[in-house]
């Protein structure tokens, strides 16, 4: 699952900032979830961290649910 996360900087250096990481094939978004990474590396014990990863290891791939049942009537190609 993925949380937003809601900042407040002014205008001027945001547009700044976004101006200046595209010119590097780069964006906001893409930076500061880099940075978020890094903050949850350094902050959040590895054991925490092992635990998270088999939580999210262990929940199965949701499949979705089809409401018409397989077709049966079809004859074996020859």
């Amino acid at each position: 699952m993925k949380k937003t996360v809601v900042i407040a900087l002014n205008e001027e250096k945001i547009s700044a900032v976004e101006m200046y990481l595209s010119q590097k094939k780069s964006s906001l978004e893409i930076e500061l979830t880099k940075y978020a990474e890094q903050l949850y590396l350094k902050n959040v014990p590895q054991n925490v961290r092992d635990f998270i990863d088999m939580m999210n290891e262990k929940k199965p791939a949701k499949k979705p649910k089809s409401n018409s049942a397989p077709d049966t009537a079809l004859s074996p190609e020859q």
